[in-house]
């Protein structure tokens, strides 16, 4: 009964989401060849902007609009959630068909349109267009370097002067690649697939499309001789860039005509190599930096733990166990250090539920992450499926609520003895960090709502991610938990004392705490920059083999820290060392966070408006939580092996 309806939840879990989003991408999978001529439309994603990160409709400003009317394409959860808008457009391409067209002319535009024209172009706001799933790209020469960009402006306003003039003439490039085909027909006959004849290769041969760039320009154009056009009537070609005086200036009362010019250029680029040019690696040299540094830092924590455990532990445990019970107890009234403590290291911590609730949330967050980053560090997400990545790791995170409800409960049985009260502790776990990032969601949701941005959340997919929660993850939880009172409590290798051992006074143990984090967070914060300006500066990031790398080498990082400041805290008589172990590793979110308000204030000062600041410090806020439960799960579970193993080797009557 439980197998299967754990089976029926995964396959439902698999179909609503997975299988819309090509959750398992085979290249070539999407391939599509054209014919000589074919009309292809392309499409329109979302505005998007580098200073306010609040994307917006592109048919909220005053473009042409597509003769059928607006049609939106089919969205998975992942593109929702970025707040993806793909809309078609009237824009057409007939496959090698070189040719200039008129598009539409405004009606005359008043004092809202121009206002928001100019406050788009101020804003230095991108129109995305897609061809063939391909994002459109242009080129810009800075300090005699060309930079690549993908999309193109609404606008532009040129140096001394306050003056806007809007893109309306765009110059497109489409790269193409002839497909021979093959010379065998394959068909499926329902009971396999069966080679039926031989075809000719031109009648399985066409075009497919490797590339797709744009030339975009301001052009004045007569309004009264462009109105009587229609549209794809056939007008003069533009030297791209224009004169500023023949330049389409933004200003009440004008009309603007909007034109487009296609080219198709023979390419050797063949199709699956077509996303190449978006993905190409800059700066790979500071990624191996970044990897040597963290070997540096593993190599140098590696050593102070071989010391701990082969000189200091084993020469005590030598010395201990050598002795005679009478010895041993002279040798415990003169010694002092983590020997003293045997009786109260496994006393329960304060908060213990709330110990528990972390450590399996922090089980289920690093599982998505490995995961996800381990499959896309393979290629099996590609960049080519809008969404993918955020929707594989919210389908990840749902299915390992099993592992994060076992942990809690496990744990839980552990510390108390006992089953009592495993429902409320899975239920917590199942609560605590979806709850909280819920929270941050809603008062970020509204605040797009306000703006009437295409980023807010519909209020249907709004309660869908509920019913998710409630009716999946919940009880997946909920049934890990279950497994968790059926697996066997982990046996303390010493008893505990009934009444506490006195702490000797200290200072600065929590700063040492603080002072740890520093550690793992030199590990990845090279990596985290590139990430952060991924997100925010609309770049491509597709170095997951390097992030994998990172990955591994700050788990190996936390883990080392947290066994020597327990270690220390032992040394000292502290057997509270729980919460510490914790935090000892935990504490680099603290120093994530700090990176990125100082991403924010120093990398990122285009970025305008309370409502972008306070979207950016939230999602860093969510970031930054799950990487403190993810680390600290990772600094406690080593810990706490490592007292274990420490006190199992103590003989005690």
């Amino acid at each position: 009964m439980v197998k299967g309806w754990v089976f029926s939840t995964l396959l439902v879990v698999f179909l609503v989401f997975a299988a819309p989003c090509g959750a398992f991408y085979l290249p070539g999978s999407y391939m599509h060849t054209y014919r000589q001529s074919e009309e292809i439309g392309a499409k329109v994603n979302s505005l998007t902007s580098i200073e306010t990160e609040l994307p917006f409709s592109y048919y909220s400003l005053p473009y042409c609009r597509p003769k059928d009317g607006i049609k939106k394409s089919a969205e998975n959860l992942g593109e929702l959630l970025m707040g993806d808008q793909i809309d078609n457009s009237p824009y057409r391409f007939r496959v090698n068909i070189n040719e200039s067209l008129y598009l539409c002319t405004t009606n005359p535009l008043d004092e809202a349109d121009v206002k928001l024209l100019k406050q788009r172009s101020r804003d230095l706001y991108q129109v995305n267009m897609i061809l063939d799933n391909l994002p459109v790209r242009r080129f810009t020469e800075q300090n005699g370097m060309t930079i690549q960009w993908t999309g193109y402006p609404v606008g532009y306003i040129p140096e001394g002067t306050n003056d806007v003039y809007i893109i309306n003439h765009l110059k497109f490039k489409v790269l193409v690649h002839k497909y021979e085909g093959g010379k065998v027909k394959v068909v499926g006959t329902g009971e396999g697939m069966e080679v039926i004849s031989e075809m000719d290769s031109d009648a399985n041969s066409g075009f497919e499309i490797v590339g797709f760039e744009v030339v975009p320009c301001s052009v004045k154009r007569d309004p009264e001789a462009m109105s009587k056009l229609k549209m794809y009537d056939k007008v003069d070609p533009v030297n791209c860039p224009v004169e500023l005086e023949k330049s389409q200036l933004i200003k009440e009362k004008e009309q603007i005509t909007f034109t487009y010019e296609v080219e198709f250029v023979n390419s050797d680029i063949r199709w699956p190599s077509r996303w190449d040019a978006y993905l190409k690696m800059e700066g790979s040299k500071i990624h191996w930096f970044s990897i040597m540094n963290s070997l540096m830092v593993i190599l140098f924590l590696a050593g102070i733990v071989f010391v701990i455990f082969l000189r200091t532990v084993r020469r005590d445990l030598t010395r201990y166990e050598e002795l005679d019970k009478e010895a041993q107890a002279q040798m415990n009234e003169e010694l002092s250090g983590w020997k003293l403590v045997v009786g109260d290291v496994f006393r329960e911590p304060i908060s213990s539920k709330l110990l528990c609730v972390m450590i399996g949330d922090g089980v289920q967050i690093l599982g998505m992450a490995i995961v996800t980053i381990f499959f896309a560090a393979f290629g099996f997400m590609s960049p080519a499926s809008r969404g993918m990545l955020l929707t594989g790791m919210i389908v990840l995170y749902m299915l390992l609520g099993i592992v994060a409800g076992y942990a809690a409960v496990r744990l839980w049985r552990t510390l108390k003895g006992t089953s009592e009260g495993w429902r409320s502790v899975s239920w917590s776990t199942a609560c605590f960090f979806p709850g909280i990032v819920f929270i941050v969601l809603t008062v970020l949701n509204f605040m797009l709502w306000t703006r009437n941005s295409t980023g807010a959340l519909p209020i249907s997919l709004f309660f869908g991610l509920l019913s998710l929660w409630f009716c999946v993850s919940v009880p997946l939880t909920l049934l890990g938990g279950f497994f968790g009172t059926r697996a066997e409590p982990i046996e303390f290798p010493v008893r505990t004392n009934q009444i506490p051992r006195e702490i000797p006074a200290k200072k600065y143990s929590w700063l040492f705490i603080l002072g740890a984090g520093t550690l793992p967070f030199g590990t990845l914060f090279i990596e985290l920059f590139f990430i952060l300006s991924s997100i925010w500066l609309g770049r491509f990031y597709y170095v997951f083999g390097f992030l994998l790398v990172v990955l591994l080498l700050l788990v190996v990082v936390c883990a080392e820290v947290s066994v020597v400041l327990t270690y220390m805290h032992l040394c000292v008589e502290d057997w509270r060392w729980w919460w510490k172990a914790f935090f000892a590793s935990g504490t680099v979110a603290l120093y994530v966070f700090l990176y990125s308000i100082n991403y924010l204030v120093f990398d990122l000062r285009s970025l305008s408006g309370p409502v972008s600041a306070m979207l950016y410090i939230g999602y860093s806020f969510i970031v930054s939580f799950a990487i403190m439960l993810a680390t600290g799960t990772v600094g406690f579970l080593t810990s706490f092996s490592f007292v274990h193993y420490l006190f199992s080797s103590v003989k005690i009557d």
